[in-house]
């Protein structure tokens, strides 16, 4: 099968599933050209799979003169293929167009919803549209996406199976890192892994630990690995109100603040599949997260799910976990049992090859 793997620019996650499915697609015979921005490329190494690969300008906003390039290039490339999959919204449309009056199937997988409104959100909605119309099977990584693209007019949505990472390494023992952190052993630890943009509403967390604390005598410190735009923001709200939340920045010891917590919070607005909340149960952490986007699909019964943006519920929900011992050791148990079920990279190659026939047959 010759297949034409095209996406865009990607926060990491995206790029991660790609090389794996491209990786089982090469390692099984297939002929496979990945057409993607030439930094994305080189990031992710998409030559060292054995792929073919093709530098596409494209970029995460939309510009008239390289847009109109790139699906000139997509239609040249992708001639000839058995089927072309786009990974996101930009490129998902881009390729619609280029392959107007073409047979070849295409299949998109969308990895993120509607930023909301603004500008961005008009502009997504149009992606999406086209999208809709044009796909032969849009594979969406939440089923809020899927029910969109439904509504959108979409052949066939479904939702899309993506690769949980592999467990990762532990390198210390929690008090260790509590000892590292000036984290007093009996000090109770929430720990958050999210980049400080508005996406992941942190204040949720700022203000749901503040809420906790007038009502309850907890001796708690609350961390959050990542940088982002909202840093300075988020720093100020918390020295002004004095709650004992920590940014950290960019950690390259996840797996460790992970596994020394006593909770692993998510405050998101919306999320797809978690790659955060996904170590959390390889860790067999205790997990509240708010029930956002693919969440509750990622988590099952192995969280407390709150609603998003939900101050008093995510305050009760800390409480709960933080004062009762039974209840984390039943959370943990049930994130053990949770990880063991999450999709692995074979899983994600075989449901690739299923959507490939699919549009084939």
């Amino acid at each position: 099968m010759r297949v034409a793997l095209v996406m865009g620019t990607s926060a990491g996650g995206t790029g991660r599933h790609v090389h794996d499915v491209v990786s089982g697609l090469v390692g099984g015979g297939h002929d496979v050209v990945v057409l993607a921005p030439p930094g994305e490329l080189d990031r992710f190494d998409y030559a060292g799979t054995g792929a073919a690969t093709v530098a596409l300008g494209v970029s995460d906003r939309p510009h008239p003169v390289r847009d109109a390039q790139a699906v000139s290039a997509l239609r040249s490339v992708c001639r000839g293929a058995d089927v072309v999959h786009a990974h996101g919204a930009r490129v998902g449309a881009l390729a619609t167009l280029a392959l107007v009056g073409q047979d070849v199937p295409l299949v998109v997988t969308l990895h993120n919803a509607s930023p909301g409104g603004g500008l961005a959100g008009r502009v997504h909605a149009v992606l999406e549209r086209v999208v809709a119309g044009g796909a032969d099977l849009v594979l969406g990584v939440s089923a809020d996406i899927v029910e969109t693209q439904r509504r959108l007019g979409a052949s066939r949505a479904e939702l899309a199976v993506i690769a949980a990472p592999p467990p990762p390494t532990v390198t210390r023992d929690r008090w260790a890192v509590r000892h590292d952190l000036g984290i007093e052993p009996r000090t109770l630890l929430l720990v958050t892994v999210a980049r400080l943009a508005p996406q992941k509403d942190l204040d949720l967390l700022v203000d749901a630990v503040g809420e906790m604390l007038q009502r309850h005598d907890i001796d708690v410190v609350a961390v959050v690995a990542g940088d982002g735009p909202d840093r300075e923001r988020l720093q100020a709200r918390i020295d002004s109100s004095g709650v004992p939340v920590r940014l950290l920045g960019q950690r390259s010891d996840v797996a460790d603040l992970i596994a020394a917590a006593d909770a692993v919070v998510s405050t998101a607005r919306w999320e797809g599949q978690p790659v955060g909340l996904q170590e959390a149960l390889h860790a067999g952490a205790a997990i509240v997260a708010t029930d956002a986007g693919g969440t509750g699909a990622v988590v099952g019964d192995a969280a407390i799910l709150v609603p998003v943006g939900d101050v008093a519920s995510m305050a009760r929900a800390l409480t709960d976990v933080l004062l009762h011992g039974a209840v984390r050791d039943d959370l943990r148990s049930r994130s053990i049992a949770r990880g063991g079920e999450l999709p692995t990279s074979a899983d994600a190659l075989e449901a690739a090859l299923t959507a490939y026939r699919s549009v084939l047959a």
